[in-house]
């Protein structure tokens, strides 16, 4: 688990380090050359500090699982991923070209300009959708032009695979995504609609055409939920010489409702590179935002849907059940671990088609301080995360199969049952320590979530002279406790 310290001329896994090209909060771009690669290559490095570390770590497992399967000249090529055991990195090609940031600086820009950077980015989006992910991060940033004329799109942190496990909408539930650009979707918590990219790129073209965001810089939750109910500024009322089929295509993609969006990029794609073609509505010709009696019914509606927002199960693409086992890493119990993994390995082998989330809860304290890092330095949530993935290797479980999820909370029982109601688990597999007179007395994990789980549980206990584990109708505990295992439907 001891990370190897990188510097300019260092090499790791046959790759020699050059210099740092980038420096920010979430990673780290180091140029990188091997022998055998003969493309420009570059080395991103999560930037692992105390604070919102887990989001960083998640964010990044999300993009070593997601760019290995993505191909084509609109993403960069992916050469070599390392896991979080000991130096976490993706390797990948360094694209020839430049970022949208600066032409930011530039707008406003002429419409046919405005037209033709939008093209090319619907035509990455196109790509990307065809092969199941949604970027849910479009911004100037994270858009690279190459010099042969391509959008590239780059940082797939807060990317969601639709043939994959979604880790950050399983561990988190606050809206993902870069506040002037986040769809009125991502605030409420859905990150399966592709139609999320085309509304921020329709707030990039906005800015481009008239050099104004069109929500301006939201710096709270409520200023965020805004865009659900209130439209825009039309453009053509901050430049009257922009065309109507330019606020035509622009107004469109950031309707707040996706149904009333493009439908794909690659419609968008059409009418930005055949402007005489459009189809013009009153949106072309709009001049003030919507009056009250609109702008009401829109935040209603809003306010009904974030009352009962979309059920993250209706967005799932498969229906494969979910099994989680809660694992407990502590000092001591080596035993229980080694037993909980034998009854997964059992109901893996028994149900067909199982997704497997494994949790460890990372206790912290309810009034003392919390750390990040433990004694020796190291990051403890990346240290439980790396543990957890070291238990379930003997499964030989494939990626899309198995999720990892290490959860910082005060109350581990309601943290593990937070996660099972969020992600509708179907089975949770836990363990129970021995008997004590405090845990009889406060109550222990397990028994409370077996108490108030909302699906089946398994408790696997191991008795004080038996090193295998007991199901529930074989195995009493000392204390004299009538199960080992614990079924329980609803």
């Amino acid at each position: 688990m001891a990370r190897q310290q990188l510097q300019t001329g260092s090499t790791i896994d046959g790759f020699l380090i050059g210099e740092k090209v980038h420096a920010g909060g979430m990673a780290t771009l180091w140029r990188v050359t091997k022998p055998g690669v003969d493309i420009p290559i570059v080395m991103k490095v999560p930037t692992i500090l105390d604070g919102d570390d887990a989001t960083i770590i998640v964010g990044f497992e999300m993009e070593m699982m997601i760019l290995p399967r993505l191909s084509g000249v609109h993403v960069p090529r992916c050469i070599a991923v390392n896991d979080l055991a000991q130096q976490p990195y993706v390797v990948m090609e360094y694209i020839q070209g430049h970022s949208l940031l600066k032409t930011l600086d530039e707008a406003p820009l002429a419409p046919e300009r405005v037209a033709e950077i939008g093209s090319k980015v619907a035509s990455a989006l196109i790509d990307l959708h065809r092969q199941g992910v949604v970027h849910l991060d479009i911004k100037p940033s994270n858009i690279m032009m190459r010099d042969t004329g391509e959008a590239a799109l780059i940082d797939f942190g807060l990317s969601r695979h639709l043939s994959l496990p979604d880790l950050l909408e399983e561990e988190f539930h606050v809206p993902m995504g870069t506040g002037p650009y986040i769809s009125p979707e991502q605030v409420l918590h859905n990150r399966s609609d592709p139609r999320s990219d085309i509304f921020s790129l329709g707030v990039l073209l906005y800015h481009f055409a008239t050099k104004v965001r069109p929500w301006g810089l939201p710096k709270s939750g409520r200023a965020l939920r805004r865009r659900l109910w209130r439209d825009p500024v039309p453009p053509r009322k901050l430049r009257p010489e922009i065309p109507p089929w330019l606020q035509e295509i622009i107004l469109r993609c950031l309707e707040p409702d996706p149904l009333l969006r493009y439908p794909t990029a690659a419609q968008l794609a059409f009418d930005l590179q055949h402007p005489d073609e459009i189809r013009l509505t009153e949106r072309s010709s709009r001049m003030e935002r919507s009056g009250f009696f609109p702008t009401l019914r829109r935040r209603i509606k809003a306010a009904a849907l974030e009352s009962h927002p979309q059920d993250p199960g209706e967005q799932a693409t498969t229906a494969a059940p979910i099994v989680m086992a809660a694992v407990d890493l502590s000092e001591g119990m080596e035993r229980l671990s080694a037993a909980l993994l034998v009854e997964v390995g059992r109901v893996l082998g028994s149900t067909p088609g199982v997704r497997l989330a494994c949790i460890n809860v990372f206790k912290q304290n309810r009034i003392a301080l919390n750390y990040s890092r433990d004694e020796e330095g190291r990051n403890i949530h990346m240290r439980r995360l790396v543990e957890l993935k070291e238990w379930a290797r003997p499964l030989k479980l494939a990626s899309g199969d198995v999720t990892f999820h290490v959860l910082e909370a005060a109350d581990p029982a309601s943290a593990l049952l937070e996660f099972a109601k969020t992600n509708h688990v179907d089975q949770i597999l836990i363990c129970a320590r021995a008997s004590s007179n405090l845990r009889r007395y406060l109550g222990s994990v397990s028994s409370q979530v077996v108490a108030e789980a909302p699906c089946t549980v398994t408790v696997v206990r191991v008795r004080q002279n038996d090193d295998a584990a007991q199901s529930a109708e074989n195995a009493p505990d000392a204390a004299g406790e009538e199960s080992l295992s614990v079924m329980r439907s609803t």
